[in-house]
């Protein structure tokens, strides 16, 4: 069963929980994780996201954040897409 939608309003802090595709790896190396770091970072600065706290595994990823007026889908489509196409390219 699918979970229900999650609450975004402005405002709202979010405990964000993102794993690879069975329990694949997210991350293969240093060069992966600082991009994806500064990604995360980058984007918050741009949509007004609050970054609290973040966690990031081999396979798995935490992040503690308060969402923007531009809401939670669009910091995380930007992150996770931008992120996905920069590591399909090298």
């Amino acid at each position: 069963m699918p979970r229900l939608a999650r609450l975004d309003a402005p405002g709202t802090l979010h405990h964000i929980i993102i794993r690879g595709i069975e329990k694949r790896r997210i991350v293969d190396d240093q060069r992966d994780r600082k991009d994806f770091v500064s990604r995360m970072g980058q984007l918050a600065k741009e949509t007004g996201t609050v970054i609290y706290a973040w966690s990031l595994m081999t396979n798995h990823a935490h992040i503690l954040l308060r969402s923007s007026n531009l809401g939670l889908p669009t910091y995380m489509q930007r992150l996770l897409t931008g992120y996905a196409i920069s590591n399909c390219t090298r």
